[in-house]
């Protein structure tokens, strides 16, 4: 059994809150509702991959202020807006800025919940690119070389002597690049090379 997907919900109104809680948690999703954008961002994890559906206007942080305060932490979370006073400009601005949707309230179940289910898979993804050059980024200078060459299928031998090492040094290095990026085959490898 799966776990359902998590969606953060960031609204002034605790009306609408418990509204939109109601609504998505009937669509088997777990929901963790705040009602300013101080309390999402003292409370969330913004390193974890998942879906905000944030309220534009909001006393003391705008939905727009805490996006950015999102994007300059480069945290992977998805935003959907859902707000009672948009316009053209501020939708525009808004997927601009990296958002996944925008809607006016009110919006329907099923259309909110697809939004958030695909902003949700977005997340994910950028999550793992974001894993991935990281391990990328943690590999020594030899180890980037050895996966540069396993990548240009060069053999173990092939790449001792073109880095002046015995065949046994490549083994252990490759082996260690390899536990690093928690490959386990040359298309774990060609999947991590392209993030």
């Amino acid at each position: 059994m799966t776990e359902p997907l998590q969606v953060i919900l960031v609204d002034d109104d605790p009306a609408v809150l418990n509204s939109l809680e109601f609504m998505l948690t009937s669509y088997q999703l777990a929901v963790t509702p705040y009602l300013s954008g101080a309390d999402f961002l003292a409370q969330t994890d913004l390193s974890q991959p998942g879906c905000v559906v944030l309220d534009s206007r909001m006393p003391g942080m705008t939905g727009q202020q805490l996006h950015q305060q999102m994007i300059e932490v480069n945290s992977p979370l998805s935003v959907v807006f859902l707000t009672g006073h948009g316009d053209v400009p501020m939708a525009v601005e808004a997927f601009k800025q990296g958002a996944c949707d925008f809607f006016q309230k009110p919006v329907a179940g099923k259309v909110l919940y697809d939004a958030v289910v695909t902003a949700h898979a977005a997340s994910v993804t950028r999550h793992q690119s974001q894993c991935d050059q990281r391990k990328l980024a943690a590999l020594t200078e030899r180890e980037q070389q050895i996966l540069a060459r396993v990548l240009q299928n060069q053999t173990n031998k092939q790449m001792a002597a073109e880095l002046f090492v015995s065949v046994r040094t490549i083994e252990v290095q490759r082996a260690t690049m390899m536990r690093k990026l928690e490959a386990e085959n040359l298309l774990d490898l060609y999947r991590l090379s392209k993030c």
